[in-house]
């Protein structure tokens, strides 16, 4: 299986979209849009301050009756923040992220941060990885494996 280095390198070199905590929810928002992504780092600097995901906002929408325009991301972001690290196995970030309900985990090694992993490019390594065993194993059964056979 993957380490979450291995699916960093394997994903689009792209910035990490990110805000400080006091832009305004609005401005969080048109930049997830914009940039076609599910949750937006809040940082003061380099330090993360918390994390403002889809979920948030539809909470902040339905619950709160504030206006984006006026809120700043402070006011509604996630502040405890679960962290991997680049050599944690992809395995085992899916089954925190399906423990805590959440769908994206900064990327920390040596208090740098260093990206951004989804619930979504977890499994689709994995099923990358599941492809490779089933393509091996199907080659194997018909004798086409290129491999050691069998005593």
């Amino acid at each position: 299986m993957h380490t979450v280095r291995e699916l960093l390198a394997e994903k689009s070199q792209r910035a990490l979209v990110c805000v400080g905590p006091d832009d305004t929810v609005f401005e969080a928002v048109t930049r997830m849009v914009r940039s076609n992504v599910g949750a937006i780092l809040v940082m003061d600097g380099d330090r993360v301050r918390g994390i403002l995901t889809e979920r948030d906002y539809l909470r902040f929408v339905t619950e709160l009756g504030r206006t984006a325009r006026d809120t700043p991301v402070l006011e509604l972001m996630t502040r405890k923040v679960l962290y991997t690290t680049p050599d944690t196995d992809i395995n085992e970030i899916m089954a925190v992220m399906t423990e805590a309900r959440i769908r994206h985990m900064p990327v920390m090694e040596d208090d740098t941060l260093v990206g951004l992993v989804s619930i979504g490019d977890c499994v689709k390594a994995a099923s990358r990885d599941q492809e490779v065993k089933l393509r091996t194993l199907e080659l194997y059964i018909s004798d086409a494996y290129p491999g050691p056979g069998l005593p």
